[in-house]
């Protein structure tokens, strides 16, 4: 079984630099149209199941893929990005500002941080391990995630420690290819993009 792994198209709040987590944010005219390259690109696999987090600017992203795949786009909330809690809806300039300390710790050593009223990587990491766990037959699939959780999706299928989280390259639009075998899962490719050509964001300013 194949398993694409992709990460929403751009939005408002990427480009404006604003921590998203799991609050709601809309692509912008750049992120609907790498929603629609990525669909094309998908359009040719043997993909019949389109799964995606709850939040819009995936159900966006996962819409023409489903449309392209004659599938359903269905949910789930083990996808959601990790919850920011109180850097929800600022700008990363404010938090590089006002939460020096978390914000180097979060740069520096991800995997010992706990968001005030929100996650730590560790809870994230073990959602993901459940979606992946529990998914069903050996139909290949498409997943729309965000950006952490695709991460952490590159890292635990090799079974690599939650410090690594900033190391694999993760694009807008872009996919990760996994091969599912007797339920273990292998990284055939990290970051998928050919499909963007020109679409690529500019995720330099993005508040990760």
């Amino acid at each position: 079984m194949f398993v694409y792994v992709a990460r929403h198209g751009e939005t408002d709040w990427n480009r404006a630099g604003r921590y998203q987590g799991q609050r709601e944010s809309q692509l912008t005219e750049l992120g609907e149209a790498q929603a629609q390259a990525l669909a094309v690109a998908l359009a040719g696999t043997s993909a019949s199941r389109v799964i995606s987090s709850p939040l819009q600017r995936c159900v966006q992203t996962a819409l023409p893929i489903a449309r392209r795949l004659s599938a359903a786009a269905e949910t789930d909330p083990r996808l959601l990005e990790i919850a920011h809690g109180r850097w929800e809806g600022r700008l990363r300039d404010e938090i590089e500002r006002d939460d020096a300390a978390r914000m180097e710790a979060w740069r520096d050593r991800p995997q010992t941080v706990t968001f005030e009223e929100g996650e730590s990587l560790a809870a994230v990491a073990a959602r993901w391990r459940g979606f992946a766990a529990a998914l069903p037959g050996n139909n290949d699939l498409v997943v729309v995630t965000h950006d952490v959780v695709v991460r952490l999706a590159i890292l635990n299928a090799g079974n690599r420690p939650l410090s690594d989280l900033w190391k694999p390259r993760v694009e807008n639009g872009g996919y990760a290819l996994f091969e599912v075998r007797e339920g273990a899962w292998f990284l055939l490719e990290e970051c998928h993009d050919a499909h963007l050509g020109t679409l690529l964001a500019d995720t330099s300013g993005q508040a990760l």
